[in-house]
């Protein structure tokens, strides 16, 4: 499989091969990780990491992963960069190409990381927009065989808002790779369309199905994989933290929705997550809402089907082998 020279901007560009292959490097990546073996073999060149959104995971994923192949790494975050300010798109995009074999690109809408890759001429990767996360799908993917053994035939339920980068992107990931999707949320929650009718006819080549449904128990019934995500966004009004949690407050992820999933069902969640109050935002929703968790109870949460922090770790070897295969290390 050669991905070399190509860019990871939304699994949509990839078929159900290409994704089954990085998902099968990435395994591979992790085996020899704890086996001691090293794989630098992309030493000399590097790779610049633009985050215009923050994150714990994905920094760290993307710096290690590209220590591991022997990168350097040069992190641009929100005060670092004149990406959009005092300089275009266009022109940061050429001057980051020239200097590194690599781009990184966390922060808002898609049409950035795709004006990025087109003007870079060199590959460049999706740490996150607002409407896709590929990485933290092939994370999710790699956690989901290492379970279960296998990825096509299973039903994975999404809980929540879908209608932006984790509910866009389980859809269509689930539709290439041949399993079922389910939307739990309400109507006005659900994904796009438009997206809704691409993913239906990944669907039908792979053997997948697309179901949108606003009964939480409906849709969870003995479904694979309960996952779901933070309901808001930092930095938004009271009104929308006020409005969100009286729309998805029936789909959280509880003790009785796991237990409708069945007792083989896993749940997965791509952090951070509001499930106590350990934290100042926690504390503050508890202030102002006079909730203790919001999205899944802290019960689900630590539960022996929770495999939130070995999802978090794949996260590494997955972005590892985004970028080996689109660099040619791996050939």
């Amino acid at each position: 499989m050669n991905l070399q020279g190509r860019s990871f901007l939304t699994l949509k560009d990839f078929t159900e091969e290409e994704i089954l292959y990085l998902i099968d490097l990435a395994a591979s990546y992790k085996e020899k990780k704890k086996r001691g073996i090293q794989v630098d073999n992309l030493r000399g060149k590097n790779v610049a990491l633009i985050f215009e959104k923050t994150s714990t995971r994905t920094r760290c994923s993307f710096e290690v992963a590209a220590h591991d192949l022997g990168m350097g790494t040069t992190y641009l975050d929100p005060s670092g960069s004149q990406i959009g300010k005092k300089e275009s798109i266009k022109d940061t995009a050429r001057v980051l190409g020239s200097m590194f074999e690599g781009i990184e690109y966390r922060g808002y809408g898609q049409e950035i990381v795709e004006e990025l890759a087109k003007y870079a001429g060199v590959p460049v990767w999706n740490g996150l927009t607002n409407e896709y996360h590929p990485t933290q799908m092939l994370a999710d993917m790699l956690t989901i065989r290492e379970h279960f053994g296998k990825l096509k035939g299973l039903k994975l339920a999404y809980m929540g808002d879908a209608r932006y980068n984790m509910g866009n992107s389980y859809m269509i990931c689930c539709a290439k790779l041949g399993m079922h999707f389910v939307a739990c949320a309400p109507e006005k929650y659900f994904p796009n369309q438009k997206l809704v009718g691409e993913c239906e006819k990944y669907a039908a080549e792979s053997g997948g199905s697309i179901t949108l449904t606003e009964n939480a128990m409906v849709g969870t019934k003995d479904a694979d994989i309960i996952c779901t995500d933070v309901w808001v966004s930092m930095g938004e009004p009271d009104e929308v933290w006020e409005e969100r949690i009286h729309d998805l407050s029936p789909y959280k992820v509880t003790k009785e929705i796991m237990e409708n999933a069945g007792s083989r069902s896993i749940f997965l969640h791509c952090l951070p997550s509001f499930h106590d109050l350990g934290t100042r935002i926690g504390k503050e929703i508890h202030e102002k809402f006079g909730l203790t968790d919001m999205e899944v109870t802290d019960e689900v949460f630590e539960s022996e089907q929770s495999l939130v922090f070995e999802e978090a770790e794949n996260r590494m070897h997955t972005i590892k082998a985004v970028m080996a295969a689109t660099l040619g290390a791996d050939r």
